[in-house]
């Protein structure tokens, strides 16, 4: 797996612990309702965005990528986790954000300056 899809693949996984981590107190889960539990789910979220940063810094020699990578596939995730796991529905301003989100995304993997 090349280090532009481990990134992904990381940050992906990253921004659906983070959900959990952050709304998981509106979900009846005692266990996410815990200062400690958020704050044992903050060490491996840490690491994980940290090593998403490597990885990408590592495939493209830039900084601005895996940051607008990063603010994208979260939006993209936040919105696909908001409306599966708390059943909120989009709206149409919201179905247009996530577009311009999947845009973002497209357009830093495709930005590779050999």
């Amino acid at each position: 797996m090349s280090k532009l899809w481990l990134s992904i693949a990381t940050l992906a996984l990253a921004n659906v612990i983070a959900f959990f981590q952050l709304n998981g107190q509106f979900l009846n889960i005692d266990w996410f309702k815990k200062p400690s539990s958020i704050i044992l789910i903050g060490m491996p979220l840490s690491l994980m965005f940290w090593k998403a940063t490597l990885w990408s810094y590592e495939h493209f020699g830039f900084f601005w990528n895996i940051r607008l990578m990063g603010f994208g596939l979260g939006t993209l995730i936040f919105g696909i986790m908001t409306w599966t796991v708390l059943g909120e529905q989009p709206t149409l301003k919201v179905i247009i954000s996530l577009l311009l989100a999947l845009a973002i995304i497209l357009l830093q993997i495709t930005n590779v300056v050999k």
